[in-house]
């Protein structure tokens, strides 16, 4: 029988500072508490996340949110049997704050360490929610992420594309932006969209004519821009009618990038493991009501079970890095005080990077 462990996950990787406490087994896990502190109206004004705003705030809130959630969850550190945080990728003033916070809290109780790679958080939420098994298809599509993964194993991902620039999150914050809608753009544009035509301007679906799962998302803020822009030399200003549907047309062309990748994805995966049957997906845009229900009628067209963790599980938290954290501890992986805050950390280590490696090493 594995051993029920109490996991203390921390994250704050972006613009959520998080912490949860999770209590089980990798097989069958309970959150006992989930806390997250967002920072949305600190980066109200400035149309986008501000990484030294996000460091500091995660400073500011990191210990408290831990507390809160001990509280939330009745127990103390003298119950916690390893604590696991995000350790990369991300901004990294705020992945610092996390880093630092764990290893502080392990070097006064003596706990064991677990470093978290954020992108396997992700990937292994659809366990900790639906418990499904091994192997699956998971489509990881965020703010700052995008990117198919063979998932045959809590340490054993391949990552079959992805996004070579832009991931869809930043496309819809931009189009906000373009569009002077509020931030987070994702669920403004959502919601303008709800009263446009997604026909009424042809934007691009990058590289659909390519036969491989990569995707492409830079040239449709471009394409919304000067649609935009013809727009208000027609009409001296950007109509509400007009901008609703620049937002139907601009969420239609990203559900179709997706819908049509996610296809060609699911028989990549099956060409490499025919046991695949469970198409997962994960991230702030998971959250999209019109781009879920098309990821779910493509399943239900290839036979395939859907499954999508609940909202609050699938955009940045901390339980699913306590997840992790618990996969580690039951095989024995732990890290000591020397683990450090790492800005890109692919989960793929073998598969060609999709965005250039840097000085730093490879984003995804």
């Amino acid at each position: 029988m594995p051993q029920t462990r109490t996991i203390l996950g921390i994250e704050s990787s972006c613009d959520d500072t998080a912490a949860a406490i999770l209590r089980g087994t990798p097989e069958q896990a309970d959150i006992l508490s989930n806390t997250v502190f967002t920072q949305t109206q600190a980066h109200a004004a400035f149309g986008g996340i501000v990484p030294e705003i996000a460091a500091r705030a995660h400073a500011e809130k990191i210990d408290i949110v831990v507390e809160q959630s001990l509280i939330a969850a009745n127990v103390t550190l003298a119950d916690i049997d390893a604590i696991a945080v995000t350790a990369g990728p991300g901004l990294i003033g705020g992945v610092l704050s996390g880093v630092m916070c764990a290893k502080g809290l392990a070097a006064a109780t003596g706990t064991p360490l677990i470093g978290v790679n954020h992108l396997a958080g992700h990937a292994l939420t659809p366990q900790l929610t639906n418990r499904i098994a091994f192997p699956y298809l998971m489509l990881l599509v965020s703010g700052g992420h995008c990117q198919f993964l063979l998932v045959e194993g809590p340490d054993t991902y391949t990552r079959l594309g992805g996004t070579i620039d832009d991931a869809p999150g930043e496309a819809f914050d931009k189009t906000a932006r373009i569009l002077g809608l509020p931030q987070p753009g994702g669920p403004s544009v959502e919601h303008e969209a709800k009263t446009g035509h997604p026909d009424a301007y042809a934007l691009p679906r990058p590289l659909l004519n390519r036969d491989d799962c990569n995707m492409s998302f830079s040239g449709l803020k471009t394409a919304i821009l000067r649609a935009r822009d013809d727009v208000v030399s027609q009409h001296g200003g950007l109509p509400r009618q007009a901008r609703a549907d620049l937002c139907a047309s601009f969420q239609s062309a990203i559900t179709d990038v997706l819908t049509h990748k996610s296809r060609r994805a699911l028989v990549a995966a099956r060409a490499i493991n025919p046991d695949v049957q469970v198409f997962a997906v994960a991230g702030g845009v998971a959250a999209n009501t019109a781009i879920r229900t098309a990821l779910q009628e493509l399943c239900a067209e290839t036979e395939t079970d859907f499954v999508a963790p609940p909202m609050a599980l699938c955009t940045d938290n901390a339980a699913m890095i306590a997840f992790v954290g618990l996969h580690k501890l039951s095989s024995g992986q732990t890290d000591d005080l020397s683990l450090t805050a790492r800005p890109r950390w692919p989960l793929d280590q073998i598969s060609p990077t999709l965005l250039g490696s840097g000085k730093k090493g490879a984003k995804a």
